[in-house]
């Protein structure tokens, strides 16, 4: 029996290990579990600055467009997505690094498939429209602030398209927002260099609302598809719904700059231009190149973190438009403009709050204790999250 014992115990010492391996085993997983979170949140801080340095630089030319001599709002539509096709190496490059990009073709038919990327198409093609005409009559700082108020058309939408509960906390941001917007309507400042007219001023705002609502629509309409349609959401799943709705909106703004006639004005357009000619191709090559940053930047943080980080990070352009159009252009920052800034960030705050209460309780009630290395999200975010 003693010489079993014996044997028993040198087996369990066989079994277990070392403790000075185990020591070197934890240090050595510890310093690669330092090295790659280390490694993830550069990625984070890089899609971060794409992401606002991207949409804050396309809002900026956009406007030096018309202060310049620009007057074509087709044209000024149909840079917005154009850039798609400088998506295609990232894509290429970066679907291999992701797990979740296999799917069965099978799942949705290429006819149901074509249909929701025709149908988002043709409304980003619209929201850019009106986008354009808000940016060609109001001052840059305004049109952000207008723009804020996405936030609340996002929730208004997902609350009757995919059943997102409307908490206090969430009532108190779209009223915030709301009222945020409203209070710009009633601003009477010197509107630009170009002395837009009390109506254009109307016109541009409204059609910035619209924009705001269109874009606010197509988030909500995107999760809906990802849900009820294409089944899934992956990395090439939503990378190929932003190089093909960008095409259909492309598409859109083509047949508008012919169908308008406006295409032939801009030959004239470009001698006319203050800046030169050069100057006028490099506003907009740069423009649609931006705009496209600041898609991989919004693309690239949904799979690092979250579409709702995404949407923050987004958000974070709000006051630095503004800041910047005051810089440039001069716009000046009244006391009614400071109040909607005030409100739109409190509202956008509770929004966040919100969203950040519900993945807290979400983590609980399947026992998640850790988020280094999440599943992809539900769609609700793409490269047209804000504007």
């Amino acid at each position: 029996m003693k010489g079993d014992q014996e044997l028993q115990v040198i087996v369990q010492q066989e079994k277990e290990p070392n403790p000075t391996d185990k020591d070197e085993k934890k240090s050595v997983s510890g310093s690669q579990t330092n090295s790659n979170t280390y490694k993830r949140w550069l990625r984070i801080a890089v899609y971060t600055f794409f992401a606002i340095s991207g949409q804050s630089v396309a809002t900026i030319l956009g406007r030096l467009y018309y202060d310049n001599g620009g007057n074509s709002k087709w044209l000024a539509t149909v840079v917005q997505p154009v850039g798609f096709p400088i998506l295609l190496p990232y894509y290429l490059l970066s679907v291999k690094t992701h797990t979740t990009t296999q799917r069965d073709d099978k799942i949705t038919s290429l006819r149901n498939r074509a249909l929701v990327y025709i149908v988002l198409g043709l409304l980003v093609g619209a929201a850019c429209y009106l986008y354009s005409i808000g940016l060609l009559y109001l001052p840059v700082s305004t049109l952000s602030l207008i723009c804020a108020s996405q936030l609340a058309f996002t929730a208004f939408f997902s609350y009757f398209l995919n059943s997102q509960k409307l908490t206090p906390i969430i009532l108190n941001s779209l009223i915030l927002l709301t009222i945020s917007s409203t209070l710009l309507a009633f601003n009477n400042e010197e509107l630009n260099s170009k002395k837009v007219t009390k109506g254009e001023y109307v016109k541009g705002f409204i059609c910035t609302v619209s924009s705001s609502a269109g874009f606010g629509l197509l988030l909500s309409l995107q999760q809906l598809a990802f849900r009820k349609v294409l089944k899934k959401q992956t990395f090439s799943e939503v990378m190929e719904m932003i190089i093909y709705v960008s095409l259909v909106a492309s598409c859109v703004g083509v047949v508008g700059l012919f169908a308008s006639s406006e295409w032939n004005t801009l030959s004239n357009e470009m001698k006319n231009y203050k800046l030169g000619k050069v100057s006028y191709i490099m506003n907009l090559v740069w423009t649609a190149v931006t705009w496209q940053v600041f898609s991989i930047g919004g693309t690239g943080l949904i799979f690092e973190l979250s579409s709702l980080f995404s949407n923050v990070i987004s958000a974070l352009g709000l006051p630095v438009v503004p800041i910047l159009a005051v810089i440039i252009f001069h716009d000046k920052m009244n006391g009614l403009k400071v109040i909607s800034m005030i409100l739109a960030i409190w509202g956008f705050a509770s929004y966040v709050y919100q969203q950040y209460l519900d993945e807290k309780n979400l983590k609980k009630s399947h026992g998640i204790t850790t988020t280094e290395s999440p599943d992809p999200p539900e769609a609700e975010e793409s490269s047209w999250q804000s504007k």
